[in-house]
């Protein structure tokens, strides 16, 4: 919903007089409950752990270090440092600011090493074998 165009056309329709006394008081009220509900949500929303952590920490991701504004701050997620999401200390210890890139990789990453990846158990590369200093020694000595 689109509380300031609302909030808009209530201010022009009150300044045109041609709403009755009864009509204003309804959008009024109505703009009321509007600013009510905000501030409710947003009072929700700073006692969530990711209203804190945002409160706590720079709007810069952890790992890439890319830099957020309110226009992208959607893209800023809360990783918790221990993969515990029960764990939420008011100090932030267990927190981290990651943009949804790096967060999704560092997830993978846990789970990689939590049940183990069958490509990454197989050795799949060859082991060198070649030493390409191996006979310098002689090769110096019969150059002098």
């Amino acid at each position: 919903m689109d509380y300031l165009y609302l909030f808009k056309q209530i201010l022009k329709e009150t300044k045109t007089n041609s709403m009755s006394l009864k009509k204003i008081q309804h959008d009024k009220d109505k703009l009321n409950q509007i600013v009510t509900d905000a501030r409710r949500n947003q009072e929700l929303r700073d006692q969530s752990y990711r209203g804190q952590a945002l409160k706590l920490y720079p709007w810069i991701c952890g790992r890439c270090t890319r830099e957020f504004t309110h226009t992208n701050l959607t893209e800023l997620t809360v990783h918790h440092k221990n993969h515990n999401h029960d764990d939420n200390p008011s100090d932030g210890s267990n927190w981290e600011l990651l943009c949804l890139y790096c967060h999704d990789n560092e997830h993978s990453r846990y789970e990689e090493t939590r049940f183990g990846n069958s490509q990454s158990n197989r050795t799949t590369t060859t082991i060198a074998t070649h030493n390409p200093f191996a006979d310098l020694k002689n090769l110096l000595v019969s150059k002098k």
